[in-house]
């Protein structure tokens, strides 16, 4: 009886390493699929709307402020007017793709 219950309590796997290299493989294949590769992608295209910011561009910053860029600085900054006269200077970082695109988008479409 006592032989019984330990062989119950300690089952022995009956799978092969390979099966489990193989398993393993297909686990991180699929979170970089989903995970890695999209998150790449998107700070691919960030970094390519923030290099292309010209001035006259309407923007929104991550903070929610609406204004359009006035001078695109060397060291990293732009100066946007926020209202005619008043200009504040910020990251390009700052800047929000998906806010931005919204929002040009719906002017667009007026």
């Amino acid at each position: 009886m006592l032989t019984s219950v330990l062989l119950m309590a300690n089952p022995q796997q009956g799978g092969s390493p390979t099966f489990s290299l193989v398993m393993m493989g297909g686990i991180i294949l699929v979170f970089w699929l989903f995970m890695i590769r999209p998150q790449a992608k998107k700070a691919k295209e960030q970094k390519k709307f923030i290099d292309n910011l010209q001035k006259g561009d309407k923007v929104v910053t991550i903070a929610g402020i609406h204004a359009t860029v006035n001078k695109v600085n060397e060291d990293g900054t732009l100066q946007i007017e926020v209202n005619p006269g008043s200009y504040l200077k910020i990251e390009r970082s700052a800047i929000s793709m998906e806010w931005t695109a919204a929002i040009n988008k719906a002017t667009a479409a007026k």
